[in-house]
């Protein structure tokens, strides 16, 4: 009897698919506009770190420590910054930006405990001593800033333009910068509402809101003015500070024979003379002084060159985004970066007020310089992302409260438990 063999075939199981990570990716590579940043970026940061190794040799001489003692703090901030800056560039941008409402939770709640723990010093009430780091929470705020103000234009860009619902969502930035203004720092509380400004003017916020904001913030400007006329007799010296010289005049005073004492090559690297008692705050609120007087009119150009060039790459990155929603980080990121440039070179020429504005990537301050640096590594992630997003232009079509956009996402996540509960059902 003939014996017939039947081959059996056997099909290979399907290779499981590969599931994304949850929160972090492989470091993006790659984008030409990225790499550029990262240069940059790079020579923002030695070129700020060797002028505060040189601006603070006064300050740390007063201190009673060692003339490298602050430099060595700002290079130890510098790590945990480049640390941060990596994390955030591997982060999933889509998880972060849907992170953003507790981001700001947490910005609004260190914020407050500042006022009830925080640590006083040069007159302001705005760190958190946590023995490590003494933490600046406002720094922290800019960047739960253009996380929210991102996430509020992804999801509810129907409704903005209605002046209630503008006021409803936005309603944790406001609150945010007054707790700012409470510190007191005015300066840090006017950038915060500049990037939410410049962000919902580019998603798309009409002509008449921008124009009533605008009008509202001047206004409650000249009411904080008017109740405190010492803070307006500082801030306003600027437009005549030969009137008091030893008092709200005299740090300009010092700014400007620093500056002009450095002509155009300077006394060279380590020489300043306001540096030594006659600059308050030179390694931070005026450290452009000490790089004028230093390296003269030719490294402040420099200095200027590096901030435009930073500006021009960021923006290159915004153009290329896909993602809208990523696209107005990009934006907000640069508007913070670029309106500090400005106003601490501004104020310490004599063009605007001095109102304790660091330079970015300069000025020594632990959690600016970390924070700062999240933001570029937040751009060098977006510089590499493909997706995609729908039409997040502001409009005005859908009104909803808290209490709605929170049942209905309860509502959602109970479904979805309940579909991950249901028995699975085979067909045998």
């Amino acid at each position: 009897m003939a014996r017939t063999v039947q081959a059996t075939r056997r099909v290979a199981a399907p290779a499981p698919a590969v599931r994304p990570a949850r929160y972090f990716q492989s470091l993006p590579r790659g984008d030409a506009n990225a790499r550029v940043l990262l240069l940059v970026t790079a020579l923002l940061v030695a070129f700020g770190t060797v002028a505060v190794a040189s601006a603070s040799e006064g300050q740390a001489a007063a201190n009673g420590g060692s003339t490298w003692s602050i430099m060595v703090h700002d290079l130890v901030y510098l790590v945990l910054g480049l640390f941060v800056l990596y994390g955030v560039a591997r982060v999933r941008i889509d998880q972060l930006v849907r992170k953003a409402p507790l981001a700001m939770t947490t910005g609004l709640a260190l914020l407050v405990a500042v006022k009830v723990v925080g640590v006083t010093a040069n007159g302001g009430k705005r760190w958190l001593n946590f023995h490590v780091i003494n933490l600046q929470p406002s720094e922290l705020f800019k960047f739960c800033t253009v996380l929210f103000v991102a996430w509020i234009v992804q999801h509810h860009h129907n409704e903005l333009n209605h002046w209630k619902q503008l006021a409803l969502w936005s309603a944790p930035v406001t609150i945010g910068a007054g707790l700012v203004v409470l510190e007191p720092d005015i300066g840090t509380s006017s950038v915060v509402l500049a990037i939410a400004f410049v962000m919902l003017a580019v998603a798309g916020l009409s002509r008449r809101l921008l124009v009533r904001i605008a009008v509202f913030g001047i206004a409650v400007f000249g009411g904080y003015m008017a109740y405190k006329p010492y803070s307006a007799q500082r801030f306003f010296s600027f437009l005549h500070p030969n009137q008091d010289l030893l008092g709200s005049g005299y740090q300009l005073l010092q700014s400007k024979i620093g500056l002009g004492a450095g002509g155009l090559t300077g006394l060279g690297l380590g020489h300043s003379r306001e540096k030594w008692g006659l600059l308050p705050n030179p390694h931070t609120d005026f450290i452009f002084t000490i790089i004028g007087e230093e390296l003269g009119l030719i490294g402040t150009l420099c200095v200027l060159g590096l901030f435009l060039w930073f500006m021009f790459v960021a923006l290159r990155i915004a153009q290329r985004a896909s993602n809208r929603v990523y696209q107005l980080i990009a934006v907000g990121i640069t508007s913070w970066i670029m309106l500090e440039a400005i106003i601490n070179i501004a104020s310490v020429v004599g063009w605007w007020a001095v109102t304790g504005i660091p330079l970015p990537f300069f000025s020594y301050g632990g959690t600016a310089l970390i924070t700062e640096l999240a933001a570029v590594g937040l751009l060098y992630n977006i510089a590499h992302d493909t997706s995609r997003s729908g039409d997040v232009t502001i409009r005005e079509h859908v009104v909803s409260t808290y209490r709605d956009v929170l049942g209905a996402r309860t509502t959602v996540e109970l479904n979805a438990r309940t579909r991950r509960a249901a028995p699975t059902r085979r067909n045998y």
